[in-house]
C-alpha cells in the first residue's frame, strides 16, 4: 500500500476544537431560550413578597377619613403634622397599622406608641394597597423562622439592636423624647418590617446591609428573648436573680413564722 492510499489518522485536536464549538452553540440556545417571564419568575422568587389583596379604592375611602389630615390628601404630608406617605411603601402601612402607632394617638412631634390596631385586618389591607399607589417603598417581606439560624440571629442582633433594644430585647431610652420599644412585644411580621422600613429613629437595613436569611436569623432570635427556656427550674417571672433571691428569703420568713405560731398553738 502506497503512502497516498494509507489513511490518514484522526487529529484529536481537531475533534477537541469541534465539540468545543458545539458545547459554545448549544449554551448559546439555551440561554436564549429562556424568556423574560422565567427570568422575572426567578427573580421574584428570590425576593418573595406578601399580597395582602387590599383593595385600594377602599383604602383611598379609609385614607381620606383618618390619615388625610395629617398626611394630606395625596400622601405628600403636611408640615407639622405628619410626614409624606409617598416613600412609605407597603411594609411601613402595615407596621404602623398592626401595631397600633397609627392613627397616632400623641401630639405632633412625639414618638407613636404601640397600642391596639384601629382597624380590622381587612381594612388595614386596603389601606396598604392605596398607600402601595403613593409611591416607591419596602415591600412586606416574608418571614421564614424555619430553618433559620439561631447562632447567626444571635450575632446579628448583639452587633445592629441590642445598642438600643437592650440585650434582652427590653428596650431603653434614646434621647430628646424618643425611646427604643421592646422587641418582644412584636410580632415576628413587625420585626421584619421594622428592620426594612427603620420607623422613628431607627435606620432601615436594605437587602443590600441584611438579606432575607439575615432578616429570618434575626427574627428568629428575637422569637428566644419573647419567649426564653427556663431550665432552672420556676422562672418567677423573669424578675432577675437579686429580686428572686429576696422573694424567696421572703416566702421562707412568711412561712418560719407560720410553722413557729402553729408550734405554739399546740403548746
Amino acid at each position: 500500500m502506497t503512502d497516498a492510499a494509507r489513511p490518514r489518522p484522526r487529529r484529536p485536536v481537531l475533534r477537541s476544537v469541534v465539540g468545543a464549538v458545539l458545547a459554545v452553540a448549544a449554551l448559546t440556545w439555551l440561554l436564549a431560550s429562556l424568556s423574560p417571564a422565567e427570568a422575572s419568575t426567578q427573580r421574584a422568587v428570590t425576593h418573595p413578597q406578601v399580597d395582602l389583596g387590599g383593595d385600594p379604592e377602599a383604602g383611598a375611602a379609609l385614607y381620606v377619613e383618618g390619615c388625610s389630615s395629617c398626611h394630606g390628601a395625596e400622601g405628600k404630608g403636611i408640615r407639622g403634622r405628619g410626614p409624606s406617605l409617598e416613600r412609605s411603601g407597603p411594609a411601613a402601612a402595615h407596621f404602623y397599622l398592626t401595631s397600633g402607632r397609627m392613627p397616632a394617638s400623641t401630639g405632633t412631634g412625639h414618638q407613636p406608641l404601640r397600642k391596639p390596631p384601629a382597624y380590622d385586618p381587612d381594612e388595614i389591607a386596603d389601606l396598604v394597597a392605596f398607600v402601595a399607589t403613593l409611591g416607591e417603598g419596602p415591600p412586606i417581606p416574608v418571614v421564614d423562622v424555619e430553618g433559620a439560624d439561631l447562632a447567626q440571629g444571635q450575632q446579628l442582633y448583639t452587633a445592629n439592636c441590642a445598642g438600643c433594644h437592650n440585650s434582652a430585647g427590653s428596650g431603653g431610652a434614646l434621647g430628646q423624647g424618643n425611646h427604643a420599644p421592646a422587641v418582644t412585644r412584636a410580632t415576628d411580621q413587625e420585626v421584619a418590617e421594622a428592620i426594612r422600613v427603620g420607623p422613628g429613629a431607627m435606620p432601615a437595613f436594605s437587602e443590600g446591609v441584611l438579606d432575607d436569611e439575615q432578616v429570618n436569623a434575626i427574627v428568629r432570635y428575637v422569637g428566644e428573648l419573647r419567649d426564653p427556656p427556663s431550665p432552672g427550674g420556676f422562672a418567677l417571672g423573669r424578675i432577675g436573680p437579686v429580686t428572686e433571691g429576696m422573694v424567696a428569703w421572703l416566702v421562707g420568713m412568711v412561712l418560719l413564722v407560720l410553722a413557729i405560731r402553729w408550734i405554739g398553738s399546740r403548746e
